[in-house]
């Protein structure tokens, strides 16, 4: 009996000593040093706590947090939805009736983006979706606080597009497919009459 409330009181003092160890190298706070620094990791006294959001740590350049989508890049391939391991990509796309522009490394659009969802709430942050865009399009910044009150607003819609102008560009393909089964359509008849 003697020996185990000896013992309790020998492991309750190591534990005080070294919470008090801790407790007084905490006076000064930590500094915060670019993530390039030599001596980034050697800091082992002082306090870890930051003064949040009024101080940051500083980010590693190939950090992966918060998806964004720069549209006028897209050109709607859906490969990063095709790849994406948790889907958290949405994608609808509409074939266009002509070209419809260009993106900044020069090639064609010709899907328009009816749909492009990406809901943050399922994103376990791979990087997957930015390898494989063609287009570079779709990227990681160094954004990582965007609190919501509810997991609905965690799905941010990057499509500019409304619904009605969906809709309009949904009949003119309808129209020109139409038109072109019409065009072949009247084009296999005069074979037909010379049998």
């Amino acid at each position: 009996m003697k020996n185990k409330l000896l013992n309790v009181f020998k492991t309750v003092g190591k534990g005080l000593s070294l919470t008090l160890g801790h407790f007084f190298a905490a006076a000064e706070s930590r500094k915060v040093k670019p993530i390039t620094d030599n001596n980034y990791f050697s800091q082992d006294s002082g306090t870890t706590t930051i003064q949040y959001p009024h101080q940051k740590l500083p980010l590693p350049e190939v950090a992966r947090y918060q998806l964004d989508v720069e549209m006028d890049d897209c050109i709607v391939c859906d490969l990063c939805a095709k790849i994406c391991p948790v889907d958290c990509i949405e994608i609808e796309s509409i074939k266009a009736t002509e070209a419809i522009g260009k993106t900044s490394d020069g090639t064609t659009k010709r899907l328009y983006a009816a749909k492009f969802d990406i809901d943050m709430a399922k994103c376990m942050y791979c990087g997957l979706c930015t390898v494989v865009c063609p287009t570079e399009c779709i990227i990681m910044t160094d954004t990582y606080d965007r609190s919501t009150l509810t997991l609905n607003e965690m799905v941010y819609k990057f499509s500019d597009m409304t619904a009605s102008e969906a809709e309009e560009k949904r009949l003119a393909l309808e129209k020109q497919n139409a038109e072109r089964l019409a065009a072949k359509q009247a084009a296999l008849q005069p074979d037909k009459n010379k049998e």
